[in-house]
């Protein structure tokens, strides 16, 4: 089981690899919503999904299904994406 701090270096690790394909593109989105990790105290609470997430593999399809739902289901006109990824990460 990764410690929280493990957590956060993975998640900020593969938020930063970024592919050519479209569902990657919303990585950039998704680090800037954590202010890329900045502030991890001001952002602590944004960060409570990680307590449900015991492995790097958890952590990984976790981005992976947030990018996809964002493909599927994000409508720039009737939401932000901060908002998005925030009822997401609740």
């Amino acid at each position: 089981m990764l410690s929280y701090d493990d957590k956060i270096k993975f998640l900020k690790l593969y938020l930063s690899d970024i592919k050519d394909n479209y569902a990657d593109s919303f990585k950039t989105d998704i680090l800037l919503y954590f202010d890329d990790f900045e502030n991890l105290q001001e952002n602590g609470i944004k960060l409570n999904f990680l307590k449900n997430l015991n492995s790097e593999e958890e952590i990984y399809n976790w981005i992976n299904n947030l990018t996809s739902k964002i493909v599927m289901k994000f409508n720039e006109e009737e939401e932000e994406l901060s908002d998005f990824i925030f009822y997401e990460t609740c």
